[in-house]
């Protein structure tokens, strides 16, 4: 969006700032009658118990006392933690209490409960009821930051009265970790969501141009006598999944049709009131979501995110690099992630020997996975994880003869992190250790597979200043990949090192080594409050570092630095709500001191008073270097171009509600051209069924797409080698449906489909005609011939240069996508899952139309 736009947009807005008012005191009181939970709060604790009634609005109107009164107390026993809320509304009709499956943000009105039990400041849990009873939950970590993967084993139940509607909760003692003391003091708050003005109450609520949430948590007095429990559950578990396939005629391991049952185990078992160890045995996760279908023409792998509930629910204790601060800004920073948990149990990775037919697995088999999570004292936090996956082989045929082959060895993983926060927030250290060690033997794996690789990181911040406006973060972390000769040489030259690029003065390949090592590291410093904001960062990926086997990484050879100034209005102007623009430099080389990417990035976002929400961003990229584009060989050029974006987004409230966007791309030379429009539009039919659609379209030409490298030592420009390129012109369409019906909640009926529609048309190819150059010769002129039926070239007609074969690169993919899931939590904590997923493609080569018909 432009920036002079927002300006006027948010003018005059910042008048008189609120006051920051003391959260008010909450008392909890015993109770020693039994406590049903219907929502009713008939008990006689209800009427007794100190009621805490002070809110303050964070929105709209930021500062403002609510425009509805609520009424919250707390009581407790020997086994659990109590919240009753009457939450007054003068338009009872207008409540919106909407049913989704658990965790579903649905934008009705809400009554949250946060607690911190440690009173730490930093951290906590979360617990959420609507007004028609669905319930959210999930862990509080770094003062600000939520991560709902988490589930607890809780009750929450709402009813709807003349006089608006109420809420009780039960949260056993065995969902929270406390430290056992005589007197506990714990740190509470409480936000009211009313959906048709979109208000937000709290009782200790953070400035929107300040920092901070957990630490303003008032003090929870009372309670007395309370002893945390010991906490073991084991979960049984017995799966039947049937598989219908397609299949080749006379294969002999595959039919069409197969059943595979199977059983297991999870188990929870808490070590003191601290600590707790989450295991499995055999896990299955056909619940899961399946992964969207991509077409990837890059040399870097596609990220999908973690979906099992397993390596989910937990994972913040896992995250590195990342404390203190609240504003991470990346501008052409690919960070590493030190831990990436769909690294166990993933696809086995051994090649395959020839044979007319085979089977092998889809993924690898966890034989077992525990991770030991919680805090100790003096401010330490942990978290450690151990996985085993089994030895996987492939069934063959060959002629007749059937064998197996190993495709996987077994494989032990480890992960372990520890932080220590100081007792007033101000600091943080921290350190984290990633294994991975495989038992590969004497077999073919030993060439294909590392043998061990292991990473060690350290991370930490501090806040500056008194009243924390500035804070500085950093980590380091490095590794070491051990292997055969054969092994390591193939490391070297993948696409995340490419140690052959002939024209590099900084990296070497060594068909001798036998292991890779590398450092990482980055150092941050954020203005955390005020209008005016700033973010600075320096990192630098060192062309060794390789976290790949239990990590993961986009790029390594990266220096990279930039700097963002914003600016954001937090207070309702004349049509906006709030709104921000910010600015921003950056700059990456690699260790040769190669500018690889740089650029100016301007964006602005405004929130209007209609609840319409827009965003914008313009950048502008000079020409800059690619060591990437020849997978390997040498420079050549980026040309310079611009980039802009521009979405906008309705009202989430409404039963129907949109967004739509548009993205360009324009560089010179048609080096790489094209607009990606996307669209949503979500309907609620009834308050219990929701229906979405996101298609998106792209239209991209890449002035020079990868094809293929060949040898020929006349090529003396480029050093022995043909880099083979094409122009591509690529449509691309992909639909998101999703259709949520919810019966109540604790049974819940979910189905995703994705089509995916592809064609990528190339003409007439041709190879780079110089290193640190955007210029390709192309082929079937200046005395070269090109056969675009059969893909033959020559690339000096007559002359002595060796021909070769590129083939007909024109593809038409298609595919889809999906699953349906029955879900019934048929009590707290135990689920009971039918599922029927669908996946299909079809691929048809040399033919780059985009059409329906084919």
């Amino acid at each position: 969006m432009n920036v002079a736009l927002l300006l006027a947009l948010a003018g005059a807005s910042q008048n008189v700032q609120p006051i920051e008012l003391p959260a008010p005191p909450v008392h909890a009181v015993r109770t020693t009658t039994p406590m049903v939970m219907d929502g009713l709060l008939s008990e006689e604790v209800w009427a007794t118990a100190p009621a805490v009634t002070t809110f303050t609005q964070r929105d709209p109107t930021e500062g403002a006392a609510p425009s509805e009164k609520t009424e919250v107390r707390i009581a407790y026993d020997d086994e659990a933690i109590y919240v009753g809320a009457r939450l007054f509304d003068s338009q009872p009709r207008t409540i919106v209490g909407r049913l989704g499956r658990r965790d579903a943000s649905l934008g009705a009105d809400e009554l949250t409960f946060y607690v911190d039990p440690y009173h730490d400041g930093r951290s906590g849990y979360y617990f959420a009821v609507n007004a028609a009873g669905t319930l959210r939950d999930g862990v509080l970590y770094n003062d600000d930051w939520n991560d709902d993967s988490w589930d607890g084993i809780w009750e929450g139940r709402a009813h709807v009265d003349g006089e608006g509607w109420t809420v009780e909760m039960r949260i056993p003692y065995s969902q929270l970790r406390f430290r056992r003391e005589e007197s506990n003091a714990w740190g509470v708050n409480f936000r009211r969501y009313l959906c048709r003005t979109k208000e937000e109450d709290y009782v200790a609520y953070t400035p929107k141009k300040a920092s901070g949430f957990v630490s303003r948590f008032p003090k929870l007095s009372g309670l007395q006598g309370i002893v945390p429990p010991r906490r073991i559950a084991v979960t049984p578990y017995t799966t039947t999944r049937a598989e219908f396939t397609g299949h080749d005629a006379g294969d002999p391991f595959n039919d069409g049709s197969r059943v595979r049952p199977a059983m297991g185990a999870d188990f929870k078992v808490g070590l003191g009131s601290n600590l707790t160890i989450d295991g499995t045995i055999n896990p299955d996760f056909g619940q899961v979501e399946v992964d969207p279908a991509v077409v990837n023409l890059s040399d870097v792998e596609t990220f999908f995110p973690e979906k099992r509930p397993f390596f989910v629910e937990g994972a913040n204790n896992f995250r590195f690099g990342q404390g203190g601060a609240t504003n991470w800004w990346g501008f052409n920073w690919g960070g590493p992630n030190l831990f990436y948990s769909r690294r166990i149990g993933r696809a086995p990775e051994g090649s395959l020997p020839d044979a007319d037919f085979s089977d092998s697995p889809a993924g690898t088999r966890i034989v077992m996975a525990s991770k030991l999570t919680g805090r100790l004292g003096h401010g330490w936090s942990l978290g450690a994880l151990h996985a085993v996956t089994a030895s996987e082989t492939a069934d063959l045929a060959q002629g007749g003869r059937r064998f197996r082959a190993q495709v996987e060895p077994t494989s032990q993983y480890v992960v372990a992190r520890a932080l220590r926060e100081s007792p007033d927030n101000r600091r943080g250290l921290g350190v984290m250790a990633t294994g991975v060690v495989r038992s590969l033997g004497d077999g073919r794996l030993r060439d294909e597979l590392n043998a061990h690789a292991l990473t060690l990181g350290l991370d930490g911040w501090a806040f500056l200043g008194a009243n924390k406006t500035w804070v500085i973060t950093g980590w380091a972390a490095a590794t070491d990949v051990a292997g055969t000769a054969a092994r390591i040489t193939d490391l070297q030259q993948d696409a995340q090192h490419y140690f052959q690029r002939p024209d590099a003065t900084h990296v070497r390949l060594d068909p001798t080594r036998t292991s890779l090592r590398g450092f990482a590291g980055r150092a941050t410093v954020n203005k955390e409050k005020g209008n005016f904001l700033l973010n600075a960062a320096v990192g630098a990926i060192d062309p060794g570092f390789d976290v790949s086997d239990v990590g993961f990484q986009w790029r390594t050879d990266v220096i990279n630095s930039h700097l963002w100034t914003g600016y954001r209005w937090t207070k309702a102007g004349r049509l906006t709500r709030e709104a921000d623009v910010g600015l921003a430099y950056f700059r990456s080389y690699d260790f040769g001191g190669n500018v690889t990417w740089q650029g100016l990035f301007a964006h602005g976002s405004a929130r209007l008073k209609n609840e319409l929400r827009l965003f914008g961003f313009v950048a502008y990229n000079p020409d800059t270097l690619s060591s990437t584009r020849t997978r390997g060989g040498p420079l050549s050029r980026n040309p310079h171009g611009i980039e802009w974006d521009g979405s906008i987004r309705s009202d989430d409230r409404r039963k129907v509600f949109a967004r739509f966007g548009l993205h360009g791309s324009d560089y010179a030379e048609r080096s790489e051209n094209g607009r990606w429009l996307f669209a949503g539009l979500t309907v609620r039919p009834r308050s219990n069924i929701l229906v979405s659609f996101e298609p998106e379209m792209s239209w991209t030409h890449n002035g020079a797409q990868y094809l293929d490298t060949f040898d020929d030592p006349l090529a003396t420009t480029t050093f022995g080698h043909r880099y083979v390129f094409a122009p591509l012109d690529q449509t691309t369409f992909v639909g998101g449906l999703r259709l949520n019906w919810t019966f109540t909640p604790r049974l819940s009926l979910e189905l995703y489909a994705q089509p995916l529609l592809s064609a990528g048309d190339y003409a007439a190819p041709g190879e780079l005609s110089a290193p640190r150059t955007y210029s390709f010769r192309t082929y079937g002129a200046d005395g070269s011939t090109y056969d675009a039926t059969t893909g033959d070239v020559d690339p000096d007609g007559p002359g002595p240069a060796p021909a070769f074969n590129i083939g007909t690169p024109d593809f038409n993919f298609k595919s889809l996508r999906g699953n349906l899931v029955l879900r019934w939590e048929f009590r707290p904590g135990s689920t009971a899952y039918a599922v029927w997923t669908q996946s299909r493609s079809d691929q048809q080569d040399g033919v780059g139309e985009f059409a329906l018909r084919r």
